[in-house]
């Protein structure tokens, strides 16, 4: 009898739900809901209300079984992807105090600096735990709200990330697993244990307030009755699931090394499997776990699709016709180069950047250029990440692209040469979500005895769409990589520039 599987993927923008088989992997339903963030906040300010989580989590799995069309008492595990780095603080009764601050949330700036500074500096930061301190994370969060609402902090009993409390709500435990743990910049992600060092240094009771970190494989526990009951199900068992990376890193096949994923969507994201933990001790490649117990050195960047969309909107291209323009135009764009720091840059660092448009003529600037360039610019600063991967020890032997930019061929061609490794799609998008399914699956078999190698399951799961596969040219490889060095170097040269004209003149620097 096939067991089925349900994964869930609940994001910034909303939540995906997923029934997959078992044998197969084949998917046979999906359902999404879309959510919004919280409106009238100040600049800076991202949240939303875990409520919102649940309500979409529940109306997205009720569909997709309905879709599927299969019995409900025949899904035997059900795993959990969500968007990392967000905090949800529970009172004593285990209810949440305040919305979530999210992983876009950029108003913990100065708490963050302030815990560099208290823990004595960002090199001592990366000893201890293995990472910086950026705002995204979970760590600037918590003495945020020490800070601005003592009198929230006072009632918090429980630090949560956002699939941890879905998994609350699921089964009535609190859990946290190694994965998404470690983006919270509160883990020693060499141990994978808590930094004592850390938590003391935002307050002495924060150490007690954090959940005992678990091993991926183990389950966060069956669904409680409640639960069951408004999800149409019975008797299913919750794996640990984990942040969105890492579970895309399952549903991707990125389970063993010499697999790079790079995520091509609004942001980007770059990255690998490993054995080991990868510390860069320049703190620009993240050191996270992943959520097969092993680790997931990974570079993010906040610009893809935002200059490419850009673009479109300039000149009032769909999809098609910037790809037709893309193609339009040659290698290199003409001599035009994107710096794509459109809304600040993660990695590099570039917080304070604008974008910058290098080597503009009359001959060059047409809109088949700008397209490319645009392109061209955000996969080099993709590669700006994957660089520092190589330099950190990963040696990819083929990148899978996954997000809606990885549907595009002209992207994907460049890509190849950019990175000059051969690149290929996913055939399943929702990479999150089905590796969400998947963790499930493995959960159920190693909690019925059986000692199976997730890498086993994925190389079976994960389908490859071979006619999307595109090795790089070594000309245009040539050229990218000269680029590369002149977007690097330009980069460089123009960080103070950004700093200089875009802070306050007495901020302190």
């Amino acid at each position: 009898m096939t067991d089925y599987f349900v994964g869930v993927d609940s994001g910034t923008q909303g939540t995906k739900a997923l029934v997959v088989d078992g044998e197969s992997g084949r998917v046979l339903g999906s359902a999404f809901r879309a959510m919004g963030l919280i409106e009238g906040l100040p600049p800076g300010h991202r949240e939303q209300h875990p409520s919102s989580w649940v309500d979409a989590l529940i109306e997205a799995i009720r569909e997709a079984v309905k879709v599927s069309g299969i019995e409900p008492t025949k899904i035997r595990g059900l795993g959990v992807s969500a968007q990392q780095h967000g905090f949800v603080p529970l009172d004593e009764d285990g209810d949440v105090i305040r919305p979530a601050k999210l992983w876009n949330d950029t108003s913990t700036a100065d708490e963050c600096r302030l815990l560099t500074d208290a823990l004595g500096g960002e090199k001592k930061v990366i000893e201890l735990i293995g990472n910086t301190i950026p705002p995204g994370f979970t760590a600037g969060k918590i003495l945020w709200l020490k800070r601005h609402e003592p009198e929230n902090f006072e009632r918090l009993r429980t630090v949560l990330l956002p699939h941890d409390y879905l998994n609350f709500w699921l089964t009535g435990r609190c859990t946290m697993e190694y994965g998404d743990a470690s983006g919270t910049a509160l883990m020693d992600v060499r141990r994978r244990r808590w930094s004592e060092e850390v938590a003391e240094a935002i307050d002495p009771t924060l150490i007690e307030k954090l959940p005992c970190i678990h091993p991926s494989d183990e389950p966060a526990g069956y669904l409680r009755s409640e639960a069951a009951e408004r999800l149409g199900l019975r008797d299913v068992l919750v794996s640990a699931g984990g942040g969105d990376n890492m579970m895309g890193a399952i549903g991707t096949g990125n389970t063993r090394p010499g697999i790079v994923t790079v995520s091509l969507g609004t942001s980007g994201t770059v990255y690998a499997y490993s054995d080991r933990p990868v510390v860069d001790p320049r703190g620009e490649v993240a050191a996270f776990c992943d959520s097969t117990n092993a680790w997931l050195p990974l570079a993010c960047t906040m610009n893809v699709t935002v200059a490419t969309d850009l673009v479109g909107r300039l000149f009032g291209y769909g999809h098609e016709e910037l790809e037709e323009a893309v193609a339009g135009s040659h290698p290199g764009a003409g001599g035009l180069l994107l710096l794509p720091y459109l809304g600040g840059e993660r990695t590099p660092n570039v917080p304070e950047g604008t974008g910058v448009l290098y080597g503009v003529s009359a001959e060059n600037l047409t809109a088949p250029n700008m397209a490319r360039s645009a392109m061209e610019g955000a996969t080099l600063g993709l590669n700006y990440g994957f660089n520092r991967l190589r330099e950190l020890g990963v040696n990819p032997s083929e990148v899978r692209l996954t997000g809606g930019a990885a549907r595009n061929t002209a992207w994907r061609r460049i890509a190849a040469d950019v990175f000059d490794v051969e690149v290929v799609r996913i055939r399943v998008e929702e990479g999150a979500a089905y590796g969400a399914a998947i963790q499930a699956l493995w959960t159920h078999r190693r909690h019925l005895g059986e000692r199976t190698n997730i890498s086993q399951l994925t190389d079976r799961l994960v389908e490859l769409d071979e006619e999307s596969r595109t090795k790089p040219d070594p000309e245009r490889a040539k050229l990218y990589n000269r680029l590369q060095r002149l977007q690097d170097r330009l980069s460089l040269d123009l960080r103070g520039t950004f700093a200089a004209t875009s802070r306050p003149p007495t901020t302190p620097r």
